[in-house]
């Protein structure tokens, strides 16, 4: 075999090899192994901007329309558009906090009385829900750190500002379809619990 046909038959295999490396490497692309990562990312991201308080798509319901509304008295008013329950236990209940007043929200007596909140910011750590029928009450779930599984408010609620909240409750048994609301400061409303 001569040197020129040694070197069509190595640039034959080099091309061979090269064009199923390439089909390889399209085959193993990372595009599928990115998409849970992207949505894990995107979910983080929405849960950390509800926990500060901030403005995201999602308010609750789907339509975002008020299951009960709560106003106080100076100005603040509570707009609940969901409380649904889920298979893991829990209670979440979504809505909008409205400031119409001229000045900053600072979410006075709202957190417990029993737990230290001082260093973390405002929240809607003080909600509870009242089964009636079942005469309990279910306070805010906190994780290891002591914190809310709620809405926090560091700076509080500006004047004319509205902000998404949710708050995540132990759920009532499975016949308990109507609770109240209650929030500091403030009178309380029946919502319906729907189940996801």
């Amino acid at each position: 075999m001569g040197t020129r046909e040694i070197g069509k038959l190595l640039r034959g295999a080099a091309v061979v090899t090269t064009a199923t490396l390439a089909l390889t490497l399209t085959a193993c692309g990372g595009g599928d192994d990115e998409a849970p990562e992207a949505g894990i990312s995107s979910q983080s991201s929405e849960q950390e901007g509800q926990q500060n308080g901030e403005n995201t798509e999602d308010s609750g319901s789907e339509d975002g329309k008020a299951i009960a509304t709560i106003n106080g008295a100076d100005g603040v008013n509570v707009i609940v558009t969901s409380a649904a329950r889920d298979r893991g236990g829990f209670v979440t209940v979504k809505g909008r906090i409205e400031n119409t007043s001229n000045q900053a929200y600072l979410f006075d007596g709202w957190a417990t009385g029993d737990l230290d909140f001082s260093g973390k910011g405002a929240s809607v750590a003080g909600m509870t829900l009242v089964d009636k029928k079942g005469k309990k009450r279910y306070y805010i779930l906190r994780d290891t750190d002591n914190n809310c599984l709620c809405t926090m408010f560091p700076g509080g609620l500006g004047a004319g500002k509205t902000a998404d909240f949710f708050a995540q409750f132990p759920a009532p048994p499975a016949s308990t379809t109507e609770v109240d609301l209650q929030v500091p400061t403030m009178s309380s409303a029946t919502v319906r619990i729907t189940d996801k």
